[in-house]
């Protein structure tokens, strides 16, 4: 059974039909949609400050999600829209997500960074605090840049398709 503890008054939440794996960690002001999938050993860190999940999104094994605490001097929140996917063991440090997006594995974005909808940030990528992406963008390196425009075939086979192929894992372990 995934751990959900309470830290600080704040005790996580977990939408409809929203599949946690044994090992997964949800701690302190957390909100997960509905129908989402929060995998092996990943873990939301919200002691600090306020972390927000979408519906339909999927966070893959070893994930770490956390933030900046309130009271220091840039805090930081993270939020994940609906239908992304966050690939195995990827760091999403007090960022901002937008809806039907795909983070790579491996890839760590930073704090007050704005990735708007309809981005695929690649395997091991380094998206800096503050950056300002374009919308519907592949970005890559350390630091990210953009490499070229998502197309429509790949905002549907890549990032479409692995949001809904993961609510289809996800039901094998129910």
């Amino acid at each position: 059974m995934a751990l959900i503890k309470e830290v600080r008054g704040h005790t996580p939440r977990v939408g409809e039909n929203t599949w946690l794996a044994d090992t997964a960690v949800l701690l302190g002001d957390v909100s997960v949609g509905r129908d989402c999938s929060i995998w092996f050993n990943a873990v939301l860190r919200g002691d600090v400050n306020t972390i927000t999940i979408g519906d339909r999104t999927n966070i893959q094994d070893g994930v770490v999600i956390h933030t900046l605490y309130d009271g220091s001097k840039h805090p930081s929140q993270t939020h994940i829209g609906s239908d992304v996917s966050i690939g195995h063991n990827a760091v999403i440090h007090g960022a901002v997500i937008g809806d039907d997006c795909l983070i790579g594995m491996g890839a760590t974005i930073l704090d007050n960074a704005v990735v708007p909808p309809g981005c695929i940030i690649a395997a091991n990528a380094l998206v800096l605090s503050n950056a300002r992406l374009e919308p519907d963008s592949v970005y890559a390196g350390v630091p990210a840049k953009k490499v070229k425009d998502v197309t429509p075939e790949q905002r549907e086979e890549i990032i479409r398709r692995t949001a809904r192929d993961y609510r289809m894992y996800a039901s094998w372990y129910e």
